[in-house]
């Protein structure tokens, strides 16, 4: 191997552990200067909203991915040791948790005494309620090549959006699991992420349209009422 060839590739090298280190970088700095904590119980949680915003708020994506902190199950108390550690409203820093309806009578009157730290809790049973979406999950399936009557499938399991009662109280989490009765009468499981890249803003239920609201305030874009963003349509539904 030539001397030139070698040293070309130590350049290649070089430039490549650069732009890799400039990325973690700015990665880093992204999370220092963001004074605002978004606090969810597991990784599924924040992979959705950060799908919803994408949709609603784009350019609020890239700051909520490095701002998101997972609490790791229904552990609110981290979210007040942790906002604390970081040295709270003192050093200007805010929060928001959001928690499942369930399990969480108490946590609220516990974050609720900490400064600068918010509380949301879906109306909702918990996150996968709001992808109870029929035209959605139907065009998830569609795209996908579906065979079968998946459409009276989803129309038996799934309540209708003006059923909202029926909506909070189902257990939607069991119902979308790979185990849940939709899994078993397809003949396979629809990843919640998946559900949620299929909706369109106008199957956002108001407490997700909130919740992105508060979410984007929160990161220091001035508040504005929910905005649609359509995908192109020469892109594939």
């Amino acid at each position: 191997m030539s001397f030139d060839s070698t040293s070309r590739q130590r350049k290649r090298r070089s430039s490549g552990q650069r732009a890799g280190s400039g990325r973690r970088g700015e990665s880093e700095k992204l999370r220092r200067g963001c004074h605002f904590r978004l606090y969810v119980e597991g990784p599924r949680d924040g992979e959705i909203l950060r799908v919803w915003a994408r949709r609603a708020f784009p350019e609020i994506v890239r700051s909520l991915e490095h701002c998101t902190v997972i609490l790791g199950g229904r552990q609110p108390a981290r979210a007040v040791h942790h906002f604390r550690g970081g040295g709270g409203l003192a050093e200007g820093h805010r929060g928001l948790v959001v928690l499942d309806r369930d399990h969480h009578g108490e946590a609220g009157s516990l974050l609720a005494d900490e400064p600068g730290l918010e509380v949301f809790t879906w109306s909702r049973r918990h996150i996968e309620s709001y992808l109870l979406v029929r035209p959605a999950i139907n065009r998830l399936l569609e795209r996908e090549g579906q065979t079968g009557p998946w459409s009276e499938i989803v129309k038996a399991h799934v309540p209708p959006p003006e059923a909202e009662e029926a909506c909070r109280e189902l257990d939607a989490k069991r119902l979308l699991g790979p185990r849940g009765a939709l899994a078993r009468d397809l003949g396979r499981a629809l990843p919640a992420a998946e559900i949620a890249r299929s909706m369109r803003p106008e199957d956002f239920h108001q407490d997700v349209q909130n919740l992105l609201a508060r979410i984007r305030t929160g990161l220091g874009s001035a508040p504005a009422a929910f905005e649609v963003v359509r995908r192109s349509r020469n892109i594939t539904r």
